[in-house]
């Protein structure tokens, strides 16, 4: 293709778009500025009407899974051996999980946002707890193992030498 051929084929291509019907006109506007300014809103009536106000479920799902934080701060003054470490490792997960979403999706939520942090320091607290007394049950048992043991093992020899004091020293050779 040649360059002239080229320029003819650019200048067609711009009487085309020029004369295209999608193509608005320029210094055509399609808003007004005649437009009255929004009359001033109440704290109520901004409330009433925001995107994540009363009227919409962005504002009552946070305020019904307080209940949960509740119910998670009730569980403090439980023993940790009635806690469940699978409800609480649920607990936290959605707690961090959720806390970031609210701040993705469209409206931002900050209501529902608070209550999933607040979810999450309550199943990390909790599963701190559970944690702690799970090591000090197994370490007091441990203990608790090695010295009934030592016990027993100086029962059976006091028992053993007082018997048969042969076979006490045949038992400890091999």
């Amino acid at each position: 293709m040649s360059s002239r051929a080229g320029i003819r084929l650019s200048q067609f291509s711009r009487q085309f778009a020029r004369a295209s019907p999608f193509r608005r006109a320029p210094g055509r506007r399609y808003q007004t500025t005649d437009a009255a300014p929004a009359p001033a809103q109440g704290t109520v009536s901004r409330l009433w009407n925001s995107p994540v106000g009363i009227k919409t479920v962005h504002f009552w799902a946070p305020v019904m899974k307080w209940a949960l934080v509740i119910a998670g701060i009730s569980d403090f003054y439980r023993p940790p051996e009635k806690l469940s470490m699978t409800q609480n490792l649920a607990l936290t997960a959605t707690g961090a999980i959720w806390t970031r979403w609210c701040f993705i999706i469209k409206p931002r939520n900050i209501l529902l946002a608070a209550v999933n942090f607040f979810l999450g320091c309550v199943g990390i607290t909790q599963v701190t707890r559970i944690l702690r007394h799970q090591q000090s049950v197994k370490a007091g048992t441990v203990a608790e193992a090695v010295e009934q043991d030592a016990k027993d093992a100086a029962q059976t020899v006091k028992g053993t030498t007082a018997v048969n004091p042969e076979a006490a020293a045949k038992s400890a050779i091999r």
